[in-house]
């Protein structure tokens, strides 16, 4: 073996370590904390129609900061919605009795994430108190469904 080769076989395998530490990297970064502190928090429910891939532990933001996280997905045995219990970090214990949460997706084809926008009520949400206002996740096969069924009939007028 030339020390040629040898130099190469080198360099082959720093550069599979570096790539290697680069995904390590990203990953700790993607499932890390993302600014939401563990301390002391409160929790809420909201009900929506539909909440497409939304998964627990997803953020909960306002203003686009993560302010809290999902902790639970369940089904209304009664009503057949989704009820998403999310859990706040306690210095966001002032939000409105009005606030409003939908459910929007990070970036084209990110994840889910629940948005929060405070209402003008001077009454504020309690621990265990729920969320009225929703908006359920907008669905990108219904999107996609909806303008193929007005291309098709626009195209036969």
């Amino acid at each position: 073996m030339t020390s040629n080769t040898h130099a190469i076989d080198i360099s082959v395998g720093l550069f599979i370590l570096l790539g290697l530490g680069s995904v390590m990297f990203l990953t700790a970064q993607t499932l890390g904390s993302s600014g939401f502190s563990t301390g002391e928090t409160y929790t809420l429910q909201a009900r929506f129609d539909h909440i497409g891939d939304l998964k627990t532990r997803a953020p909960v933001a306002l203003a686009g900061v993560t302010i809290g996280r999902v902790s639970q997905i369940t089904v209304d045995p009664i009503d057949y919605r989704a009820t998403v219990e999310i859990r706040i970090d306690s210095k966001y214990d002032q939000l409105p009795i009005d606030t409003y949460a939908s459910i929007a997706t990070a970036g084209l084809l990110g994840g889910k994430y629940i948005e929060l926008e405070p209402g003008g009520d001077e009454e504020v949400l309690r621990d265990q108190g729920e969320i009225e206002f929703t908006q359920s996740a907008i669905l990108l096969e219904n999107l996609i469904g909806k303008f193929m069924l007005n291309a098709k009939t626009e195209s036969n007028d």
